[in-house]
């Protein structure tokens, strides 16, 4: 800096020496060269403050840079210090993790040496244990030795003798047996052809109650139905609980099912899949799902429509939904929703004729078998499930005492109870109302399904094949591949003790894994 200010005043100089010159050169007279003199001495001072005020300026331009250069400085050092303070801060947090660690994995060691010594003194206890047991069987024989009076070989050849004359015992029992039978061939013969002919007569009518046949469009839908290696019919009757029959009937697939709500069910979504054409494992399930909620509604309506034509009112939506589910119900073969609304428009005429409630005593006929919606689902007969149902929704006392008394299981206690059940007698005794054989049936793969439905684990039961098959399907996770196996075998065993049926019943045990992802 310095040696600019130097070289400024050097350049000055020259000039003012320039200057100076050539004005003394030009003036002629001794005042002019005193006026240039004057002059120049005026402008080398002008310069000289010149150069004074640019000295001054460059040195505070020069204090200026030195102040931002070390300002500069202090900040590069001030966020390397920062930078230190964050690394140290990172280093000790890293260092109390790693001492964590350390003191994680020392109670870890002592645990494990903990449980070895633990293990260790099991293992002797056990060890003991085994000898004392050791030790009582022989001491047990010893004493069976000695009270008896025979050493083991003399007891075993006892035991034989035993097991021989029983075995010979159970020969002459099987031998009567074998006789008992030849003397009644001819009555087994007789009562063999009178039941083949009682199904040939009723074949026709067993078959519209628990048949529906599903038209299709061509023959190559079957294949379609069945799927590769058989899924999509498997899918079906997973989802369903019924019989699917692929046979020889043209252009037809027959459903078979005891329960008419899961066969209406199974022909709604085969129905469905046909018109759509997409028949795949998943699509069943997804259409399962959309068709029982479908049905569920129909039977709602079709309660709502029932209790319009009787003008009843202010029923209670449980209520509702309950007598829909009739719909589909049968008693001895008569459908319980009609039977109700036939008992109900006789009560009604009776109530009239007598002078009564007529909207009453309709109510408490309408609602008399209410019980059997809930029958499938709850141990008990239909009038307490029926009872206990009215008595929660809020229905009239006469209501529920009709319910309740319609069979005689309580006593009535005014005169509309009593008209219920004679209604209810005149609509069941009508000719052809009802079928004894038919109900007794739906009653017996009912129980069959309760059975299944009784054993742990169990999340659905179907009675397939007119009774002659049981699926069950358990909870993957809660039943292993060896307890799905003994639930088979015990169920197998409760149904042989516990029910009455023709022939014999296959019990499937289905324990499935399915994992679904989507591929987004």
């Amino acid at each position: 800096m310095e040696t600019i200010i130097i070289g400024l005043i050097g350049i000055i100089g020259i000039a003012v020496g320039i200057a100076a010159g050539f004005i003394l050169k030009n003036v002629t007279s001794a005042d002019k060269v005193k006026e240039a003199q004057e002059k120049a001495e005026r402008i080398i001072k002008d310069t000289e403050r010149e150069v004074e005020n640019k000295r001054k300026e460059a040195e505070i331009e020069a204090k200026d840079k030195i102040y931002q250069a070390r300002m500069d400085i202090e900040k590069e050092s001030q966020g390397k210090r920062l930078e230190l303070m964050n690394s140290e801060k990172r280093l000790s947090q890293k260092e109390n993790h790693l001492e964590r660690k350390g003191e994680q994995l020392e109670r870890r060691d002592n645990e494990l040496h903990r449980r070895d010594k633990e293990t260790i003194v099991r293992e002797k206890l056990a060890a003991e244990k085994i000898t004392q047991y050791e030790q009582s069987i022989r001491t047990a024989r010893e004493q069976l030795e000695r009270i008896s009076g025979m050493s083991a070989e003399e007891a075993k050849k006892h035991l034989m003798q035993a097991m021989e004359d029983e075995a010979k015992f159970e020969a002459a029992k099987e031998i009567k047996r074998i006789e008992d039978e030849a003397k009644s061939t001819a009555e087994k013969k007789a009562k063999e052809i009178i039941t083949l002919a009682i199904q040939r007569y009723a074949n026709e009518q067993v078959a519209e109650a628990t048949v529906s046949v599903v038209n299709l469009p061509n023959e190559e839908m079957k294949g379609r139905i069945i799927g590769r290696e058989g899924r999509n019919i498997r899918a079906l009757e997973s989802a369903t609980g019924v019989d699917f029959i692929v046979d020889d009937t043209p252009e037809a697939v027959i459903i078979s099912g005891f329960d008419p709500v899961r066969r209406e069910v199974a022909r709604q979504i085969l129905e469905k899949l046909i018109a759509d054409g997409r028949i795949h494992p998943g699509r069943i399930e997804d259409l399962a799902e959309k068709v029982k909620k479908d049905v569920e509604k129909n039977m709602r309506e079709e309660a709502e429509k029932a209790l319009f034509d009787l003008g009843i009112h202010n029923v209670h939506p449980e209520i509702v939904k309950l007598l829909g589910r009739l719909k589909y119900r049968t008693s001895y073969g008569q459908n319980n929703l009609m039977h109700a609304r036939e008992v109900a428009f006789i009560c009604g005429i009776m109530a009239s004729e007598l002078g009564l409630d007529v909207p009453l005593c309709k109510r408490a006929a309408l609602l008399h078998d209410i019980g059997k919606a809930l029958t499938h689902e709850h141990e008990g007969p239909h009038t307490t499930l029926g009872m206990e149902v009215a008595k929660k929704y809020g229905e009239h006392p006469v209501v529920i005492n009709a319910i309740g008394s319609h069979h005689g299981d309580i006593e009535p206690n005014c005169v509309e109870s009593v008209l219920v059940a004679a209604a209810d007698a005149l609509s069941g005794a009508r000719p052809g109302a009802r079928r004894e054989t038919f109900e007794s049936y739906i009653k017996r793969l009912e129980n069959l399904e309760k059975v299944a439905s009784t054993f742990k684990g169990v999340e659905k039961a179907y009675a397939i094949s007119a009774g002659r098959e049981i699926r069950v399907i358990v909870k993957q996770e809660d039943v292993s591949d060896a307890e799905a196996s003994q639930i088979a075998r015990e169920m197998a065993k409760k149904i042989h003790d516990e029910l009455t049926y023709p022939g014999q019943i296959k019990v499937i045990v289905i324990r499935e894994s399915r994992y679904v992802e989507l591929a987004k």
